[in-house]
Parts: C-alpha cells; structure tokens; sequence
C-alpha cells in the first residue's frame, strides 16, 4: 500500500472513531440530561436515591462486563479496592448532596451549579501540585465565578433567595467539592481503568450505605422502584458506557465541549417537563461559566 493510500486510509479510520464518539458522547450527556426527572419522581430521601442508583449500577455494570468479556477488568487487588473504597465514598456524598440539592432548588440549577467542579480541580493543583496557572486561566476562573453566582440566581433582582434555596446550591458547590476529589484520585491513580473504579465507586456506595434501607425501609411496591431502577441501569450502568466508549475515541478539546451537553439537557428537561426556566440573567451566567470552564477544562481532566 502506497503511503498515501495509506495515510488516506487512517485518516478515514479517524473520522469514522471521531464520529462514533460524538455519536456516544452526545448520546450519554442526552441520558444524563434526564437524571433530574427520575430523582424528582422517585421522590425518596437522598440516601435512599443514593443506596438504589449504586446498587442497580452495580449490577446493571456486572452485567455489561459479563456481556462484553471484561469481567477481568473487575477482579481488583487490595490497592485498587482502597482507590474505590476513597472513590465510593466521595461519589455517595456527592450524590446524596446533588439529590438533595435538586429538591431545594431545581434540576436546571442544581445541575449548572455542580458544573464548577474543575475549578476545584484546578484549585487542588495549585494548591498541593504547586502547578502554576496562566493569566488567561485566572481570568477565566474569575469569569467562571461571576457565571455562577448569576445561573444561581444570587443575582435576581427580585430580591434574595429564601434560606431553603440557599441551603441547595451550599449542597450542591459540597457535592462539586467531593466529586472533584474523585477526579483527583482517578488522576493519580493508574490502579484501576476508569469503567472498573465506576464499578468499584458502586459496590463501595452500596456497602456504605447498606444501614439506610436495612434502618429506614425500601419503597413501597410502585413507580418509585422504576424510577429508581433507571438511576442506576441507565443514568448510571448505560451512561457511563457511552461516556467512557466517547472518550476513548475524542481529544480533550473536544471532550471538554461535550461534557456541556449534560447539563444543556437538564435545563431542557426541566422546562419540558416542569415548566421551570431560567431567566435571562441565569442564561448568561450559564454562557459565561461555559465558555470560562472550556478554556480551564484541558488541566482538569481525570
């Protein structure tokens, strides 16, 4: 094969796993988009939304590595199992705080004000990494920050959130902090694959927090068990595949792009759904946090 047939033959192959990618990216962001409603509808504590989405995850996650021959990947040593074990942790507190924080807000907010999870990264960097951060990068953070204090609506002139709303988006910045710490750990650790640590994240999830159902009861028989069901089989099981299979195949430009697809979903569902919108101060605090977290995205990456 000549050189150029060749190369013209691998570019081919490149935009073909370019494709597939954003095809599966988009796909899990579009899921994700709709995790708010199923929270919503379930209607339980958060810890009990917590203890089922790990749970059905880790056994919706069980099966696709049984399907797909990477049953292997799941077979963790003592080192792997203490990075899920911190992993789980973080993970459980984050989603118990996000769910809580969705009831005291809204989807769309909540879901916008966890999205400042990189600075947190990037904070941690500098921090304790002593890595140094460009003036570009600052201004963008500082853009980030201004962004978000206007999506929450601290910035309505309507007059100040009330102390329950508050409380949600204080829920919500505590569940960016403890997923950035699951982002730190993913970073420095190559003990595990990213699919095998979502899996560990979840069995971890469903040991810590077996107390809650065993003390407080399940659900009764109904919607509520469906609901709860497609939190982890969907928005935890096929989501996070579709997400891992579309970074595998992009650069991080262009998954740092994509990962705003979530969080442009929920909004969408938010209105679709429960006629929550936001206003139009909101809407250039989300365009400002979105193209301030574009321009930090490329150092946060796990």
């Amino acid at each position: 094969m000549s050189t150029s047939l060749e190369s013209a033959v691998q570019r081919a192959a490149g935009l073909r796993d370019d494709g597939r990618g954003w095809i599966s990216m988009t796909a899990g962001g579009l899921l994700l988009g709709t995790l708010g409603v199923f929270v919503e509808e379930a209607a339980q504590h958060p810890l009990t939304t917590v203890w089922f989405r790990c749970a059905f995850g880790a056994l919706a996650l069980l099966a696709w590595a049984a399907a797909s021959g990477r049953l292997d990947e799941l077979r963790l040593g003592g080192r792997a199992w203490t990075v899920a074990a911190a992993a789980g942790l973080l993970m459980a507190i984050n989603w118990a705080l996000f769910f809580g924080a969705i009831e005291r807000t809204s989807i769309a907010v909540a879901t916008v004000v966890f999205h400042v999870q990189p600075l947190w990264v990037m904070a941690a960097g500098v921090w304790w990494l002593g890595e140094r951060v460009s003036r570009a990068k600052a201004a963008a953070v500082v853009a980030a920050l201004v962004g978000l204090a206007l999506a929450s609506g601290l910035g309505d002139a309507g007059g100040a959130p009330g102390g329950d709303y508050l409380l949600g988006l204080a829920m919500c910045l505590g569940g960016s902090l403890s997923y950035a710490g699951v982002t730190l750990i993913a970073k420095a650790s190559r003990a595990l694959t990213p699919f095998a640590l979502a899996w560990g994240q979840c069995v971890v999830g469903t040991l810590l927090l077996a107390w809650w159902p065993l003390q407080h009861g399940s659900p009764p028989a109904g919607p509520a068990w469906a609901w709860l069901a497609g939190l982890g089989v969907l928005h935890t099981g096929l989501a996070y595949v579709l997400l891992y299979a579309g970074m595998a195949r992009l650069s991080s430009a262009r998954i740092a792009l994509l990962q705003f697809v979530y969080p442009a979903s929920a909004i969408a569902m938010d209105w679709l759904v429960y006629g929550r919108a936001l206003d139009a101060v909101q809407w250039v605090g989300v365009g400002l946090m979105a193209a301030a977290l574009v321009a930090v995205r490329d150092d946060t990456r796990p």
